[in-house]
């Protein structure tokens, strides 16, 4: 299964690569032939197989130099990469504002992968929740993150999944290198017809201890349900 989903992506990689190729070289050799065959349009601009503005040949150098140059990790990659390892955590959930929060405890792994441009988040933990018949059960927690930072929008990017739910969370952030901190937005709808806004805030205490707040909307202002503090496991 591993070969097949390997040959899959690289049979993409090549019909990519090779369609960039063909127009490249199709930009090249008809240029000069279109040019002597028919008098300029002035406003119009000749159109591709694609659909779209046919690129010179330097517009397409041009742009595969700077795919190239935006592919490549930088300092903000390197940020992420500090929170790599192993970690203890305890987790406060604010469920009712006007009460006591409850806490649990779990244990989380962050490893690189993609050579550094992209990290995945696994936790695991225990807490107690409602069940069918009201009363408190323990449940079996299971979440995963994949981080980033994206070049393009020069923003860092975070999609969670867990087993509490059938939702993917796509957060975008920013870093602030003044307070250590992370901070990203998003926006989902847990349940229908009810929209929340997300916050996230994540504290860089040092290179063993990070704390996590977690604040929504729900359209009457903004409350913290969950704080998260992570210890580097020795």
């Amino acid at each position: 299964m591993k070969n097949r989903i390997v040959k899959t992506a690289t049979l993409l990689f090549v019909a990519l690569f090779g369609v960039v190729t063909s127009l490249f070289a199709q930009t090249s050799s008809t240029s000069a032939a279109a040019a002597a065959a028919e008098p300029a349009k002035v406003g119009q601009p000749a159109e591709s197989k694609l659909g779209g503005q046919q690129p010179s040949p330097e517009e397409m150098q041009k742009m595969m130099t700077e795919m190239m140059e935006l592919s490549k990790i930088g300092d903000n990659h390197k940020l992420l990469a500090d929170m790599a390892g192993n970690w203890n955590y305890t987790v406060k959930m604010m469920m009712d504002p006007s009460g006591k929060p409850q806490e649990s405890k779990g244990t989380a792994t962050r490893k690189a992968i993609m050579d550094g441009r992209f990290f995945v988040a696994e936790h695991s933990g225990k807490f107690q929740m409602p069940g069918p018949d009201g009363k408190m059960t323990d449940m079996n927690f299971k979440g995963m993150a994949i981080e980033g930072y994206d070049n393009v929008k020069k923003k860092f990017v975070s999609s969670w999944i867990d087993n509490m739910g059938t939702m993917i969370l796509s957060s975008e952030g920013t870093y602030d290198a003044v307070s250590k901190t992370f901070t990203y937005t998003a926006n989902c709808e847990m349940m229908p017809g009810m929209p929340v806004r997300i916050r996230e805030v994540i504290k860089v205490v040092d290179k063993d201890h990070h704390n996590f707040e977690w604040y929504e909307d729900r359209g009457s202002g903004e409350t913290k349900s969950m704080e998260i503090a992570y210890t580097r496991k020795k």
